[in-house]
């Protein structure tokens, strides 16, 4: 019986901790959220969703990749919903990865080619991040974004999934059971601590995005103030 789950929990959370500091995530958090920053976020996760998901599809029959392999979970659809809502129609030639994605992406495919085992890591930390936090960064995303109900938030909906917590213990069981020794266990724990640092190069990316959007709503709100306090001057005089 391998003791993964507990592994990993514990081995994960000091990067855990260090993603959840990161700027982007601490503005989100507060309820700063930026638009187009945001749709970057989705276009983003697009690409690492999609390269995840083809790999564990192909590695489905493999004996740990299989104690793992939920369709239920999968991403991609709501992504691609998502990305509809927020580019239009042809959202498709809108979007490319960022730098930091495409090196994400590139690691989940040469693990999918040499490692496949190491694909966990990539599953538990996106997927049970999704499924713990998704409802709070749901309702904060509609908040700060003024979005209806079923508007560009479909990536924190598991319609197949009805009791989270229930399906987290499953995920968490079947994580004991996986056919591995030690030395694997301590490979993905390795590589899960890798995963959070690819998220966290994504997330410093957007960073500097949003900086830049929320500074550009500073200046053109004191532009406009500056512009009414112009105008009420040559009102006066």
């Amino acid at each position: 019986m391998s003791n993964l789950a507990t592994k990993l929990r514990e081995g994960t959370k000091k990067a855990h901790t260090a993603a959840e500091n990161m700027g982007f995530i601490k503005c989100f958090l507060k309820g700063v959220v930026e638009k187009n920053s945001y749709r970057k976020l989705v276009a983003n996760f697009y690409f690492v969703y999609a390269a995840m998901e083809e790999q564990m599809e192909q590695h489905q029959q493999h004996p740990v990749v299989s104690k793992i392999y939920f369709p239920e979970l999968h991403r991609k659809a709501a992504l691609e919903q998502d990305l509809h809502y927020y580019f239009g129609a042809n959202w498709r030639e809108q979007i490319a990865p960022s730098t930091a994605t495409q090196q994400y992406v590139n690691r989940i495919r040469e693990i999918g080619n040499i490692a496949p085992e190491l694909l966990v890591a990539h599953s538990y930390t996106r997927y049970i991040g999704d499924l713990s936090g998704g409802q709070i960064l749901k309702g904060i995303a509609q908040r700060a974004m003024n979005l209806g109900e079923g508007e560009g938030t479909a990536f924190y909906e598991f319609e197949q999934i009805p009791d989270e917590k229930a399906f987290k213990a499953t995920y968490r069981a079947n994580l004991g059971e996986m056919p591995i020794d030690e030395s694997t266990e301590d490979r993905i724990v390795a590589e899960a601590i890798d995963a959070f640092g690819a998220n966290m190069k994504l997330f410093q990316e957007l960073e500097g995005n949003l900086i830049k959007s929320i500074g550009q709503m500073l200046y053109n709100s004191l532009t406009r103030r500056r512009g009414r306090g112009s105008t009420e001057l040559a009102t006066a005089e």
